[in-house]
């Protein structure tokens, strides 16, 4: 368990921009589509937009840094469902063995909420979705996996002009900038790598890798943190105590890769 006597640093201009907490879950095979549609009925005050996407693949964390074999349904597949709020910022997603909640910053001036009113959120919109379940008779949620990412977006105008400025960002990543390379600068990175979270209790996978933000084309780099795992049992005191031990993980991690000075001007960063 991450040690809760660390303090964790605060920022006046965080870069993040997405925070997403999910639950995976045996595969909810008497779930269908109509039921999604009734669902939908308890989120509508506030999740007003509906949307149907692809689902995700369910990667459990398996030994040795591989992933635990998919689970093969004997029924039709369903879409992942999106219920999000008229602005966008919050998101419920929904599968037959998934429940996600995200927010988003889909504007330059909103503010990324406390984590802990992010847990809460996500904690009110999984219980909704229990409660549906056990009204219902679909059955109760048999939990396999937690997991929690954070998404930064570090602009171009923030110290950095080039890949090869990395290490200007990443102190442990670097570029030799020497003129007799036969190609030259790279054009482009993605650098990907897991970390085992304490007392056994999953993987944290870090990934950095440059792109071009969506909205402007302005060039970013893109740093993802995703804790995946599970606690010490099923319960929800368990589950909640397992993500504040992954935000934990998460931050420290930011805070260890990325270098201070730059945190401190770019970002604000306060202790």
């Amino acid at each position: 368990m991450a040690n809760s006597s660390i303090k964790l640093p605060e920022y006046d201009r965080p870069p993040v921009t997405e925070v997403v907490c999910g639950v995976m879950f045996t595969a909810l095979k008497n779930l269908l589509a109509p039921h999604l549609g009734l669902l939908w009925e308890r989120y509508k005050p506030e999740y007003s937009e509906c949307q149907e996407v692809a689902p995700l693949a369910t990667q459990i964390e398996g030994s040795g840094g591989s992933l635990a074999g998919v689970e093969i349904l004997d029924v039709p597949p369903l879409p992942r469902i999106w219920f999000t709020e008229p602005n966008g910022n919050r998101l419920v997603q929904i599968q037959r063995e998934r429940f996600h909640h995200n927010w988003r910053k889909i504007n330059p001036e909103d503010e990324h909420p406390r984590h802990k009113r992010v847990l809460q959120v996500f904690n009110e919109r999984l219980e909704t979705f229990r409660s549906f379940l056990s009204e219902s008779g679909l059955g109760e949620l048999q939990l396999k996996q937690y997991e929690m990412t954070y998404v930064n977006h570090i602009l171009a105008e923030s110290g950095w002009n080039s890949v090869a400025d990395i290490s200007k960002v990443f102190p442990d990543f670097s570029w030799r900038d020497r003129s007799d390379r036969p190609l030259g600068a790279p054009e482009g990175i993605h650098w990907k790598s897991f970390f085992a979270l304490p007392e056994g209790m999953g993987r944290l996978h870090v990934t950095i890798r440059n792109a071009s933000r969506i909205t402007d084309n302005q060039p970013i780099l893109l740093f993802e943190l995703t804790a995946r795992g599970f606690g010490k049992e099923a319960t929800l005191d368990d589950m909640r105590s397992w993500f504040e031990m992954a935000h934990g993980q998460i931050v420290q991690t930011f805070d260890d890769l990325v270098d201070v000075e730059f945190q401190k001007t770019y970002w604000g960063r306060k202790s």
